[in-house]
Parts: C-alpha cells; sequence; structure tokens
C-alpha cells in the first residue's frame, strides 16, 4: 500500500475517477499543461487529453458557470478554483444557481458539481490565498462541504463528491498538503460524506476540529495527557451536512467542549456547532463551549501569520480554561 500526501491522494481520486467514467471532466485554470498551481492535476492532460482536462480563463465566475451547465447536461465536471480567496467572482453561480437547481426543478434535474479549492492559511502567501471562507458555504442549503485532513480520506471524500449527484465544495487544507503521509490503497473506496471521525478517544474534554487544525488538536491532545488532561478528539471531515449525532455523543461523555477553526471566531462554524451542543446537550454539560479560532480580521500577511492561526499553545489554553471552569 502507498504512502501519499494529501496533493497525491487528490491526483489518484482524479486519475481513478476518470479512468471509470469517461462523464468526469477537470476544468481551471493551469489544471492541465502545467498541472495546477499545487500539482495536483499533473499527468491529467497527457492521459485523458484537452477534452476532458480543459485549460480555462482566469475567470471564476465563468469556470462554475459552465460547470453547472455541463453538470446539468449528463457531465460531472470537476471546477478547479486555484486558491479559496478567488471563490468571490463565483459565488453567484454556486448560491444562486448551483446550490438551487435541484430545489428550482423540482427534482427533475441534479448538478453533480465539484469545486476543488485550495484551503486556508500556513504557506505564507499574499493576500486572496489564505482565507477560510467555509461558513459562507455552509449557511447555504443544497451544497455540501467536505475539509478532509489526512491523505486517506482525501481519496475517499473526493470520490464521494465526485460520485454525488448534488453539488460539493471539497475545501483541501494546503497547510498540509505534503506535511503528512498516509497509507493510501490504490483500490477505489470511498469515505462517507457527512460522517466525523474521532482521532483520539478521551474522556475529560472534545477538541472539534477540521482541516489542518486537527493536527494540532492532536498534538495538544498528548501534551494534555502528560497533565492530566485526557482530551477526545473529532475530526469533522464534512461541515455540511454536519455530524450531529457524534458530535452530541462525544460531548454526552466527556461534558466539555472545545471548538478549533482558522477563520474568524465570529460568525464562524464554531458558533453553529456551540448552539448546537447548547441546545441538544446542555444538561450533560459541566462548562460552556469555549473556541479557540482565527481573530475577526483579515488574515495578515506572512510575517503575523503564525500569530494568526489556531496552534498547539492556544489549544492547550483552550482545553485548560474548559477544564477550569
Amino acid at each position: 500500500m502507498p504512502k501519499l500526501n494529501i496533493v497525491e491522494a487528490v491526483n489518484l481520486a482524479l486519475m481513478q475517477e476518470m479512468e471509470k467514467d469517461k462523464t468526469v471532466v477537470v476544468l481551471g485554470e493551469d489544471v492541465g499543461r502545467d498541472g495546477g498551481v499545487f500539482r495536483a492535476t499533473a499527468g491529467l492532460l497527457d492521459k485523458f487529453g484537452p477534452n476532458r482536462v480543459l485549460d480555462t480563463p482566469l475567470a471564476e465566475s465563468g469556470i462554475i458557470g459552465v460547470s453547472i451547465g455541463m453538470a446539468v447536461n449528463g457531465l460531472r465536471p470537476i471546477a478547479e478554483v486555484q486558491f479559496e480567496g478567488f471563490l468571490p467572482p463565483a459565488f453567484d453561480q454556486l448560491v444562486s444557481h448551483a446550490a438551487r437547481i435541484r430545489t428550482r426543478s423540482r427534482g427533475r434535474y441534479t448538478c453533480p458539481l465539484v469545486v476543488r479549492c485550495p484551503w486556508g492559511g500556513g504557506i505564507h502567501a499574499p493576500e486572496h490565498h489564505s482565507d477560510s471562507p467555509e461558513a459562507y458555504f455552509v449557511h447555504t442549503p443544497g451544497l455540501k462541504v467536505v475539509l478532509p485532513s489526512t491523505p486517506y480520506d482525501t481519496k475517499g471524500l473526493l470520490v464521494s463528491a465526485i460520485r454525488d449527484p448534488d453539488p460539493v465544495i471539497f475545501f483541501e487544507p494546503k497547510r498540509i498538503y505534503r506535511a503528512i503521509k498516509d497509507d493510501v490503497p490504490e483500490e477505489g473506496y470511498t469515505v462517507p460524506i457527512g460522517k466525523a471521525a474521532v482521532r483520539r478517544e478521551g474522556k475529560d474534554v472534545t477538541i472539534i476540529s477540521w482541516g489542518a487544525s486537527v493536527r494540532y488538536c492532536l498534538e495538544a491532545a498528548e501534551k494534555l495527557k502528560g497533565e492530566g488532561i485526557d482530551c477526545e478528539v473529532m475530526d469533522l471531515r464534512t461541515l455540511s451536512p454536519i455530524d450531529s449525532e457524534t458530535i452530541i455523543k462525544s460531548v454526552e461523555k466527556t461534558r466539555r467542549a472545545l471548538i478549533v477553526h482558522e477563520a474568524p471566531k465570529t460568525g464562524g462554524l464554531g458558533a453553529e456547532i456551540s448552539s448546537l451542543i447548547m441546545e441538544k446537550a446542555i444538561l450533560h454539560l459541566e462548562a460552556p463551549a469555549i473556541r479557540v479560532a482565527g481573530y475577526d480580521t483579515t488574515m495578515p500577511l506572512s510575517k503575523l501569520e503564525n500569530y494568526y492561526l489556531p496552534d498547539t499553545f492556544r489549544v492547550i489554553r483552550g482545553a485548560k480554561k474548559v477544564m477550569g471552569f
């Protein structure tokens, strides 16, 4: 079984699904000849040709608009938007059209579209290259939002997204694109959309996170274990639909919750998770749910980026605050 990083897992999933299904096409800026800005689509053009791997103009609204037309007419487009900060020009197409097609047509049409997008900070990139806009899309009925944190899950979730009949926003945490390797089966497999993973069992506090932050939550949990605090670490994997059952089951066991995410704190998905816990598990809680998040400001440039992003120290401090209530 090969050990792959997240970029390699994406490439393998794309390669295998394109081999399996001739309706799967890939399009986006530089996805063909250059193999994508992070090389996630390398080799696809040579194997499948320019009719199935399309280099597009630098026009996100056009990329997604064309992809919607492809999707409702029998293809399964996978559109790459080079960075998450470039999604706003495509926002109208995604929110006003892709997300509404099933409802608008009373089920006569679906939109099997995947939008792949590198996500989050940590690579010291310029403005519009390091944002965490997942809450915009989680708030939109009709869109599924997926955000893996391991190479194994990346391949399985991407395959599930490609095969899904409805639009999926597939965020890829670029801070750990090549930072970790995992055993990834060569044969095809799926990881179900809508199911969280408990990465570490614990009894004192539930730490809920997604994307690159999961790695720092696990590091914090190991350090806290030495101080007598036993943390359960949950990786949501899918942000919409969210796995509320697993969240509540864990919080009812540990009786405390810490939510960690890169996005700004106000209006972030952590607030929704906190509300869910209050509504479903308040009688089990021994402390209010605490959020460790990005700050309510634009992601700073590279010299200050590491101060903005939640790290192991901030997770430890948040867990101790919950435990000390």
